[in-house]
């Protein structure tokens, strides 16, 4: 049974959709009126989704989303009264998987939070996978460095530097990558 967190963001009472989500068969962990207690509610009761329920999202809400998807991301599901393209570009931006106009009916809600829920595992797996090429090319952008340095001091070649520091490395027990940053660190201690 996945774990609900409501957000009211508006006015408007929210029991409607309280209840269209307990009878789609979905846990409700708590209720919070507006955004700003979004972050210590997600950390401490760990929902598995967000849902707001929203006129149009604010810029502090819009704000707490976007602190959220740093700290403790979660897939969010905001439904709205207004389709205002920009309002959704920002919605979006901050970190929202699914943004829905109108009110929602029960029979709507599980396909749109599964929606929700795929897009954000798929969005999870390509910031690990940019964030695993963008380590690998700073580690390439190390050991070059590294490489260079061992050229010049030593007089070695590219492919002789390359073996020094895989050998050091497998004598440290460590990556090359960080074998290369302590390189460039004492090389820049020494001067």
């Amino acid at each position: 049974m996945l774990r609900i967190l409501l957000v009211n963001d508006t006015d408007k009472p929210i029991g409607e959709l309280r209840e269209a989500l307990s009878r789609a068969g979905y846990a409700v962990v708590a209720e919070v009126d507006g955004a700003a207690a979004l972050l210590r509610a997600v950390e401490e009761l760990s929902p598995d989704v967000v849902i707001i329920d929203t006129e149009s999202p604010s810029r502090d809400t819009l704000e707490q989303l976007a602190v959220m998807g740093h700290a403790a991301p979660r897939p969010v599901v905001m439904f709205a009264d207004r389709s205002e393209p920009q309002a959704i570009r920002d919605a979006v931006g901050a970190g929202v998987t699914a943004y829905v106009v109108d009110q929602v009916t029960a029979d709507r809600l599980a396909p749109i939070i599964e929606v929700a829920l795929v897009r954000f595992e798929e969005e999870a797996r390509l910031r690990k996978r940019l964030a695993d090429a963008e380590q690998r090319l700073a580690d390439r952008k190390l050991i070059d460095r590294a490489k260079g340095i061992l050229m010049d001091k030593r007089g070695l070649s590219e492919t002789e530097a390359y073996e020094t520091l895989r050998r050091q490395a497998m004598r440290q027990g460590e990556r090359i990558a960080e074998v290369a940053r302590q390189l460039i660190a004492m090389a820049d201690l020494l001067g």
